[in-house]
Protein backbone atom coordinates (compact mmCIF):
# COMPACT_ATOMS: atom_id res chain seq x y z
CA UNK A 1 0.00 0.00 0.00
CA UNK A 2 1.25 3.29 -0.68
CA UNK A 3 2.28 5.08 2.27
CA UNK A 4 2.14 9.08 3.02
CA UNK A 5 3.00 10.83 6.19
CA UNK A 6 2.06 13.43 8.47
CA UNK A 7 4.86 15.57 6.91
CA UNK A 8 3.48 14.78 3.52
CA UNK A 9 0.14 15.28 4.01
CA UNK A 10 1.14 18.87 5.70
CA UNK A 11 2.50 19.31 2.44
CA UNK A 12 -0.50 19.02 0.71
CA UNK A 13 -2.66 21.23 2.86
CA UNK A 14 -0.34 24.47 2.63
CA UNK A 15 -0.75 23.81 -1.51
CA UNK A 16 -4.27 22.60 -2.19
CA UNK A 17 -6.01 25.13 0.58
CA UNK A 18 -4.02 27.90 -0.23
CA UNK A 19 -2.22 28.91 2.77
CA UNK A 20 1.55 29.66 1.21
CA UNK A 21 2.12 32.77 -0.71
CA UNK A 22 2.61 31.27 -3.89
CA UNK A 23 -0.71 28.91 -3.67
CA UNK A 24 -2.42 32.14 -3.02
CA UNK A 25 -6.23 32.61 -5.26
CA UNK A 26 -6.96 35.82 -6.98
CA UNK A 27 -10.66 35.77 -5.97
CA UNK A 28 -12.67 34.58 -3.60
CA UNK A 29 -14.58 32.14 -6.11
CA UNK A 30 -11.07 30.28 -6.55
CA UNK A 31 -10.58 30.18 -2.33
CA UNK A 32 -14.07 28.33 -2.15
CA UNK A 33 -13.56 26.06 -5.28
CA UNK A 34 -10.20 25.28 -3.52
CA UNK A 35 -11.88 23.93 -0.37
CA UNK A 36 -15.41 22.60 -1.72
CA UNK A 37 -17.32 25.19 0.22
CA UNK A 38 -16.51 28.04 2.62
CA UNK A 39 -17.27 27.63 6.34
CA UNK A 40 -20.70 30.30 6.72
CA UNK A 41 -21.98 29.87 10.04
CA UNK A 42 -20.29 32.41 11.50
CA UNK A 43 -20.66 35.50 8.83
CA UNK A 44 -16.69 36.78 9.54
CA UNK A 45 -15.28 33.42 8.84
CA UNK A 46 -16.46 33.59 4.78
CA UNK A 47 -14.52 36.89 4.81
CA UNK A 48 -11.84 36.19 6.71
CA UNK A 49 -11.25 32.43 4.86
CA UNK A 50 -10.76 34.34 1.87
CA UNK A 51 -8.70 36.79 3.25
CA UNK A 52 -5.93 34.72 4.46
CA UNK A 53 -5.60 32.91 1.14
CA UNK A 54 -5.97 35.57 -1.37
CA UNK A 55 -3.53 38.93 -1.82
CA UNK A 56 -5.19 42.33 -2.30
CA UNK A 57 -8.81 41.01 -2.28
CA UNK A 58 -10.57 43.37 -0.38
CA UNK A 59 -13.64 42.97 1.79
CA UNK A 60 -16.26 44.88 -0.51
CA UNK A 61 -14.85 42.28 -3.60
CA UNK A 62 -16.24 39.70 -1.32
CA UNK A 63 -19.08 41.08 -0.97
CA UNK A 64 -19.68 41.71 -4.25
CA UNK A 65 -19.12 37.87 -5.25
CA UNK A 66 -21.96 37.08 -2.35
CA UNK A 67 -24.54 39.14 -3.15
CA UNK A 68 -24.22 41.24 -6.92
CA UNK A 69 -22.73 38.57 -8.94
CA UNK A 70 -23.87 35.58 -6.13
CA UNK A 71 -21.02 33.11 -7.23
CA UNK A 72 -21.20 32.34 -3.54
CA UNK A 73 -24.53 30.91 -2.65
CA UNK A 74 -25.14 30.74 1.62
CA UNK A 75 -26.52 26.62 1.41
CA UNK A 76 -27.78 25.07 4.91
CA UNK A 77 -25.64 21.30 4.32
CA UNK A 78 -23.37 18.73 5.18
CA UNK A 79 -23.86 18.10 8.87
CA UNK A 80 -26.07 20.67 8.90
CA UNK A 81 -23.75 23.72 8.62
CA UNK A 82 -24.41 26.73 6.50
CA UNK A 83 -21.77 26.84 3.91
CA UNK A 84 -20.83 29.82 1.07
CA UNK A 85 -21.46 27.08 -1.95
CA UNK A 86 -19.82 28.06 -5.91
CA UNK A 87 -22.97 28.84 -7.47
CA UNK A 88 -22.21 25.76 -9.92
CA UNK A 89 -22.36 23.58 -6.92
CA UNK A 90 -24.83 24.15 -5.02
CA UNK A 91 -27.18 21.88 -7.09
CA UNK A 92 -24.58 19.17 -5.97
CA UNK A 93 -24.52 20.18 -2.25
CA UNK A 94 -28.44 20.61 -2.06
CA UNK A 95 -28.94 17.28 -3.22
CA UNK A 96 -26.00 15.65 -1.64
CA UNK A 97 -26.38 16.50 1.55
CA UNK A 98 -29.14 19.52 1.70
CA UNK A 99 -32.09 17.26 1.29
CA UNK A 100 -31.95 14.78 3.78
CA UNK A 101 -30.93 17.07 6.69
CA UNK A 102 -34.32 19.13 5.36
CA UNK A 103 -36.42 15.94 6.15
CA UNK A 104 -35.02 15.39 9.59
CA UNK A 105 -35.42 18.49 10.02
CA UNK A 106 -39.33 18.93 8.97
CA UNK A 107 -40.06 16.15 11.27
CA UNK A 108 -38.59 17.70 13.77
CA UNK A 109 -40.72 21.14 13.14
CA UNK A 110 -43.77 19.31 12.98
CA UNK A 111 -43.27 17.64 16.00
CA UNK A 112 -42.17 21.69 17.38
CA UNK A 113 -45.99 22.55 16.19
CA UNK A 114 -47.87 19.97 17.98
CA UNK A 115 -46.01 20.07 21.04
CA UNK A 116 -47.29 23.82 21.28
CA UNK A 117 -50.76 22.75 21.09
CA UNK A 118 -50.89 24.85 17.32
CA UNK A 119 -52.58 21.53 15.04
CA UNK A 120 -52.91 17.99 15.76
CA UNK A 121 -52.05 17.94 11.98
CA UNK A 122 -48.80 19.71 11.88
CA UNK A 123 -48.30 18.83 8.38
CA UNK A 124 -50.91 20.24 6.66
CA UNK A 125 -50.55 23.14 9.43
CA UNK A 126 -46.91 23.95 8.29
CA UNK A 127 -47.89 23.69 4.60
CA UNK A 128 -50.14 26.45 4.76
CA UNK A 129 -47.43 28.43 7.17
CA UNK A 130 -44.87 27.94 4.72
CA UNK A 131 -47.13 29.21 1.77
CA UNK A 132 -47.80 32.35 3.81
CA UNK A 133 -43.94 32.74 4.40
CA UNK A 134 -43.47 32.71 0.99
CA UNK A 135 -46.05 35.25 -0.54
CA UNK A 136 -44.51 36.94 2.44
CA UNK A 137 -40.89 37.00 1.07
CA UNK A 138 -41.69 37.37 -2.48
CA UNK A 139 -44.47 40.42 -1.73
CA UNK A 140 -41.74 42.35 -0.36
CA UNK A 141 -38.76 41.27 -2.54
CA UNK A 142 -36.56 40.93 0.22
CA UNK A 143 -37.49 40.07 4.10
CA UNK A 144 -35.72 40.09 7.17
CA UNK A 145 -37.72 37.01 9.70
CA UNK A 146 -39.04 39.64 12.17
CA UNK A 147 -40.77 41.23 9.20
CA UNK A 148 -42.41 37.72 8.01
CA UNK A 149 -43.65 37.81 11.26
CA UNK A 150 -45.05 41.16 11.46
CA UNK A 151 -46.61 40.52 8.32
CA UNK A 152 -48.13 37.16 8.90
CA UNK A 153 -49.66 36.71 12.27
CA UNK A 154 -49.84 33.31 12.06
CA UNK A 155 -46.06 32.95 11.95
CA UNK A 156 -45.38 34.98 14.68
CA UNK A 157 -47.38 32.52 17.25
CA UNK A 158 -44.41 31.09 19.35
CA UNK A 159 -42.72 27.56 19.83
CA UNK A 160 -40.67 26.43 22.75
CA UNK A 161 -37.64 23.85 21.78
CA UNK A 162 -35.82 21.82 24.02
CA UNK A 163 -38.06 21.81 26.70
CA UNK A 164 -36.92 20.53 29.70
CA UNK A 165 -33.48 21.18 28.52
CA UNK A 166 -30.75 24.00 29.94
CA UNK A 167 -31.29 24.88 25.73
CA UNK A 168 -35.32 25.27 26.56
CA UNK A 169 -35.98 28.49 24.26
CA UNK A 170 -38.93 30.47 22.83
CA UNK A 171 -38.84 30.82 18.97
CA UNK A 172 -41.50 32.76 16.40
CA UNK A 173 -42.47 29.74 14.11
CA UNK A 174 -41.16 32.29 11.06
CA UNK A 175 -37.87 31.18 12.65
CA UNK A 176 -38.33 27.94 12.05
CA UNK A 177 -40.23 28.14 9.08
CA UNK A 178 -37.93 30.04 6.93
CA UNK A 179 -35.06 27.96 7.43
CA UNK A 180 -37.24 25.43 6.61
CA UNK A 181 -37.67 26.85 2.87
CA UNK A 182 -34.25 27.59 2.93
CA UNK A 183 -33.58 23.74 3.63
CA UNK A 184 -35.85 22.94 0.63
CA UNK A 185 -34.92 25.14 -1.38
CA UNK A 186 -37.63 27.77 -1.81
CA UNK A 187 -35.87 30.45 -0.03
CA UNK A 188 -32.09 31.74 0.02
CA UNK A 189 -30.22 34.14 2.76
CA UNK A 190 -29.45 36.93 1.01
CA UNK A 191 -27.82 40.21 1.91
CA UNK A 192 -27.23 40.88 5.43
CA UNK A 193 -28.71 43.78 7.22
CA UNK A 194 -25.55 45.82 8.18
CA UNK A 195 -22.24 45.34 7.22
CA UNK A 196 -20.54 42.23 6.15
CA UNK A 197 -19.80 41.38 9.58
CA UNK A 198 -24.06 41.36 10.58
CA UNK A 199 -25.12 37.74 11.29
CA UNK A 200 -28.75 38.90 10.32
CA UNK A 201 -29.74 37.34 6.78
CA UNK A 202 -32.71 39.11 4.38
CA UNK A 203 -34.52 36.33 3.39
CA UNK A 204 -35.10 35.77 -0.74
CA UNK A 205 -37.02 33.75 -3.29
CA UNK A 206 -34.77 31.64 -4.54
CA UNK A 207 -35.96 31.94 -8.41
CA UNK A 208 -35.22 35.86 -7.75
CA UNK A 209 -31.57 34.97 -6.17
CA UNK A 210 -30.19 32.33 -8.28
CA UNK A 211 -32.74 33.11 -11.38
CA UNK A 212 -34.68 30.18 -11.15
CA UNK A 213 -35.13 26.77 -8.99
CA UNK A 214 -32.13 24.51 -8.24
CA UNK A 215 -31.47 22.46 -10.67
CA UNK A 216 -32.64 18.09 -9.69
CA UNK A 217 -29.68 15.62 -9.66
CA UNK A 218 -29.44 12.25 -9.18
CA UNK A 219 -28.23 11.99 -4.85
CA UNK A 220 -25.91 9.10 -5.24
CA UNK A 221 -24.54 11.30 -8.04
CA UNK A 222 -24.29 14.15 -6.62
CA UNK A 223 -22.47 12.52 -3.05
CA UNK A 224 -20.49 10.70 -5.57
CA UNK A 225 -19.24 14.15 -6.64
CA UNK A 226 -19.11 16.01 -3.79
CA UNK A 227 -16.95 12.64 -2.05
CA UNK A 228 -14.99 13.26 -5.28
CA UNK A 229 -13.99 17.09 -4.71
CA UNK A 230 -13.53 16.23 -1.26
CA UNK A 231 -10.63 13.67 -1.77
CA UNK A 232 -9.47 16.14 -4.08
CA UNK A 233 -8.83 19.34 -1.77
CA UNK A 234 -8.58 17.23 1.46
CA UNK A 235 -7.18 14.05 0.20
CA UNK A 236 -6.15 12.11 1.68
CA UNK A 237 -8.41 10.94 4.51
CA UNK A 238 -10.43 7.91 6.43
CA UNK A 239 -13.79 6.76 6.48
CA UNK A 240 -14.14 8.51 9.57
CA UNK A 241 -13.01 11.88 7.93
CA UNK A 242 -15.41 11.43 4.91
CA UNK A 243 -18.53 10.69 7.49
CA UNK A 244 -17.76 13.39 9.64
CA UNK A 245 -17.50 15.99 6.75
CA UNK A 246 -20.71 14.77 4.94
CA UNK A 247 -22.78 13.90 7.67
CA UNK A 248 -23.41 10.67 5.82
CA UNK A 249 -23.75 7.26 6.77
CA UNK A 250 -21.53 4.34 6.67
CA UNK A 251 -23.68 2.64 4.09
CA UNK A 252 -23.64 6.31 2.34
CA UNK A 253 -20.44 6.82 2.34
CA UNK A 254 -19.16 3.89 1.03
CA UNK A 255 -21.63 3.79 -2.02
CA UNK A 256 -20.15 7.14 -2.50
CA UNK A 257 -16.68 5.68 -2.20
CA UNK A 258 -17.55 3.19 -4.52
CA UNK A 259 -18.24 5.50 -7.52
CA UNK A 260 -15.03 7.34 -7.11
CA UNK A 261 -12.17 5.83 -8.64
CA UNK A 262 -9.54 5.81 -5.37
CA UNK A 263 -7.01 4.28 -3.82
CA UNK A 264 -6.15 3.05 -0.62
CA UNK A 265 -3.36 4.39 1.23
CA UNK A 266 -1.43 3.78 4.38
CA UNK A 267 -1.12 6.90 6.99
CA UNK A 268 1.51 5.82 9.52
CA UNK A 269 -0.95 2.61 10.32
CA UNK A 270 -4.30 3.81 9.54
CA UNK A 271 -6.16 2.82 6.00
CA UNK A 272 -6.77 6.52 3.81
CA UNK A 273 -8.23 7.39 0.35
CA UNK A 274 -7.04 9.59 -2.20
CA UNK A 275 -7.91 10.12 -5.75
CA UNK A 276 -6.61 7.06 -7.85
CA UNK A 277 -4.47 9.73 -9.85
CA UNK A 278 -3.26 11.56 -6.76
CA UNK A 279 -0.07 9.70 -5.82
CA UNK A 280 2.22 11.90 -6.51
CA UNK A 281 4.31 13.94 -3.80
CA UNK A 282 3.53 17.47 -3.57
CA UNK A 283 6.28 19.55 -4.70
CA UNK A 284 8.59 21.44 -1.58
CA UNK A 285 7.50 24.55 -0.59
CA UNK A 286 9.04 27.13 2.35
CA UNK A 287 7.41 27.32 5.41
CA UNK A 288 4.49 29.71 5.85
CA UNK A 289 2.16 30.95 8.68
CA UNK A 290 -1.62 31.38 8.10
CA UNK A 291 -3.88 33.17 10.62
CA UNK A 292 -7.43 31.22 10.40
CA UNK A 293 -10.57 32.08 11.64
CA UNK A 294 -13.45 30.30 13.34
CA UNK A 295 -14.49 27.19 12.27
CA UNK A 296 -12.25 27.64 9.22
CA UNK A 297 -13.03 24.97 6.66
CA UNK A 298 -8.76 23.82 6.71
CA UNK A 299 -8.88 23.78 10.54
CA UNK A 300 -12.58 22.03 10.35
CA UNK A 301 -11.77 19.48 7.48
CA UNK A 302 -11.07 16.45 9.23
CA UNK A 303 -12.29 14.15 12.38
CA UNK A 304 -8.78 12.87 12.56
CA UNK A 305 -6.55 15.89 13.55
CA UNK A 306 -3.71 14.59 15.75
CA UNK A 307 -1.48 15.64 11.92
CA UNK A 308 -1.66 19.18 11.88
CA UNK A 309 -3.25 19.82 15.44
CA UNK A 310 -0.82 17.85 17.64
CA UNK A 311 -1.99 18.34 21.26
CA UNK A 312 -3.90 21.22 20.99
CA UNK A 313 -7.41 19.77 20.71
CA UNK A 314 -8.85 20.75 24.33
CA UNK A 315 -6.85 24.39 24.04
CA UNK A 316 -8.02 25.96 20.31
CA UNK A 317 -11.46 23.86 20.37
CA UNK A 318 -14.64 23.83 22.43
CA UNK A 319 -16.41 20.55 23.70
CA UNK A 320 -18.72 20.43 20.68
CA UNK A 321 -15.26 20.47 18.27
CA UNK A 322 -15.56 23.72 17.08
CA UNK A 323 -12.60 25.30 15.83
CA UNK A 324 -11.44 29.08 17.19
CA UNK A 325 -9.15 31.09 15.31
CA UNK A 326 -6.11 29.26 14.96
CA UNK A 327 -2.03 30.20 13.56
CA UNK A 328 -0.41 27.86 11.77
CA UNK A 329 2.96 27.05 10.14
CA UNK A 330 4.52 24.66 7.58
CA UNK A 331 1.21 23.45 7.51
CA UNK A 332 0.45 22.76 11.19
CA UNK A 333 -1.58 24.77 14.08
CA UNK A 334 0.60 26.20 16.80
CA UNK A 335 -1.24 28.94 17.96
CA UNK A 336 -4.20 30.67 18.72
CA UNK A 337 -4.95 34.27 17.97
CA UNK A 338 -8.18 36.70 18.66
CA UNK A 339 -8.76 40.70 17.99
CA UNK A 340 -9.07 42.95 20.72
CA UNK A 341 -11.27 45.77 20.82
CA UNK A 342 -8.14 48.50 20.01
CA UNK A 343 -7.74 46.74 16.55
CA UNK A 344 -4.98 44.42 17.48
CA UNK A 345 -4.35 41.05 16.62
CA UNK A 346 -2.81 38.93 19.61
CA UNK A 347 -1.66 35.62 19.27
CA UNK A 348 -0.05 33.00 21.53
CA UNK A 349 2.33 30.06 20.64
CA UNK A 350 1.63 26.85 21.97
CA UNK A 351 5.14 25.51 21.01
CA UNK A 352 8.37 26.75 20.05
CA UNK A 353 8.74 27.51 16.91
CA UNK A 354 11.42 29.51 16.27
CA UNK A 355 12.45 33.22 16.04
CA UNK A 356 11.49 32.85 12.41
CA UNK A 357 8.48 31.15 12.52
CA UNK A 358 7.63 33.91 15.28
CA UNK A 359 8.18 37.13 13.06
CA UNK A 360 6.57 36.00 10.40
CA UNK A 361 3.37 35.55 12.81
CA UNK A 362 3.58 38.76 13.88
CA UNK A 363 4.12 39.97 10.20
CA UNK A 364 1.01 38.23 9.24
CA UNK A 365 -1.02 39.36 12.04
CA UNK A 366 0.20 43.00 11.00
CA UNK A 367 -1.13 42.04 7.78
CA UNK A 368 -4.85 41.15 8.92
CA UNK A 369 -4.98 44.28 11.01
CA UNK A 370 -4.62 46.19 8.18
CA UNK A 371 -7.22 44.14 5.92
CA UNK A 372 -9.77 44.74 8.50
CA UNK A 373 -8.87 48.46 9.56
CA UNK A 374 -11.40 49.76 11.68
CA UNK A 375 -14.01 46.46 11.78
CA UNK A 376 -14.37 45.33 14.89
CA UNK A 377 -15.51 41.89 15.08
CA UNK A 378 -16.62 39.30 17.73
CA UNK A 379 -17.13 35.46 16.76
CA UNK A 380 -20.17 33.68 17.12
CA UNK A 381 -18.09 31.79 19.86
CA UNK A 382 -14.56 32.13 20.84
CA UNK A 383 -13.14 28.80 23.28
CA UNK A 384 -11.42 30.29 26.67
CA UNK A 385 -7.87 30.56 24.83
CA UNK A 386 -8.96 32.54 22.44
CA UNK A 387 -11.38 34.56 24.43
CA UNK A 388 -8.39 35.22 27.32
CA UNK A 389 -6.14 36.90 24.01
CA UNK A 390 -9.41 38.97 23.16
CA UNK A 391 -9.35 40.52 26.71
Amino acid sequence: MHAIDANERRARLVVRHRLGPAARAADPLAVARSLVCLHATDAVTVFLSIRARTDGVTPAEIDRALYEERRLVRVLAMRRTLWAVPRELVPIVFAGATQAVAARERKRLEDYVRDAGLSTRPATWLARAEQAALEAVAARGEAMTTEVAADVPLLAKKLRLGVGTKWEATQSVAARVLPQLAMDGRLVRGRPRGTWISPQFRWVTTETWLGGPIEPVDPAQAQAELLRRWLAAFGPGTELDLRWWTGWTVRETRAALAAVPHAEVDLEGITGYVLADDLDRPTATEPSVALLPTLDPTTMGWKERGWYLGPHTSILFDRNGNAGPTVWWDGRVVGGWSQRRDGEIAFRLLEDVGAEATRAVESEAGRLAAWLGEVRFSPGFLPPFQRGLAS
